[in-house]
């Protein structure tokens, strides 16, 4: 009896799972290229099937010619979008460059020169897990008030010149090396007990922050990527084009 009884729950969960694969939307986002690793996730991108959107930086850009030709595979990948990371990535130093707003206009602007791209844009600020879109509007909690009310005008501002702006909801955490930090059955693990709590920014859709340097060859990346996107495939989780999160 207890036997059927489990069967039958198991059945239950699983029919459930599917009946709310609509629900559970993942949104994958990439920061920081053209780096190396950028070409595999582009690979696996257009192998896979699933859309994913990379936020590039001007600098990285135009670092390289090579540089140069992955921005133009990525334009030409249908399920592909390209958002703005700024010009500069803040070189590193958040503070001094959110303590000029002016400064931080044009850094976006000039990204979008750069990576040729026209209001509106969609944009994910460096070092910052804001939120500036129609519907809704969110701060980076990590910062003590103080810091937040100083920067707030900042993101006010850029959101103001023509962009969206996206934070996130979880991370695949890297070493300052690259590696990442959990496996893909561990990652696969917090997104389905994420899920199952439903705190995320918008109700069933995920952001999950990925950096383009995870993916080289020498950390295995290609076929990490690849298990990861099957193996949430696998669990019935769709994938999200970011231009219809805010929808």
């Amino acid at each position: 009896m207890a036997a059927t009884l489990r069967l039958a729950a198991l059945i239950l969960l699983a029919a459930t799972a599917v009946a709310h694969a609509g629900d559970r939307t993942v949104y994958l986002t990439f920061d920081d290229g053209p780096l190396p690793g950028t070409s595999n996730i582009l690979d696996v991108l257009e192998a896979e099937q699933v859309p994913a959107t990379l936020f590039m930086v001007g600098m990285h850009a135009q670092a390289s010619a090579s540089n140069r030709t992955l921005v133009q595979r990525a334009r030409s990948l249908p399920l592909v979008t390209i958002g703005n990371h700024s010009y500069s990535h803040a070189y590193n130093h958040y503070r001094h460059f959110y303590g000029d707003t002016e400064g931080v206009v044009a850094d976006m602007q000039r990204a979008n020169a750069v990576l040729g791209l026209k209001p509106v844009v969609h944009a994910r600020l460096p070092g910052r897990d804001v939120f500036r879109l129609p519907s809704m509007s969110k701060n980076d909690t990590s910062l003590g008030l103080a810091q937040e009310g100083r920067e707030e005008p900042d993101y006010e501002f850029v959101a103001a010149s023509g962009f969206y702006l996206y934070g996130w909801d979880h991370e695949w955490v890297h070493e300052d090396s690259g590696k990442p930090v959990q496996s893909v059955d561990h990652l696969v693990s917090e997104i389905d007990h994420l899920f199952g709590y439903g705190r995320f920014v918008k109700p069933g859709k995920m952001i999950l922050l990925m950096h383009d340097q995870m993916f080289q060859d020498g950390f295995d990346g290609k076929k990490k990527l690849t298990d990861l996107i099957d193996a949430l495939k696998l669990r019935n989780y769709r994938f999200g084009t970011i231009a219809d999160y805010d929808g």
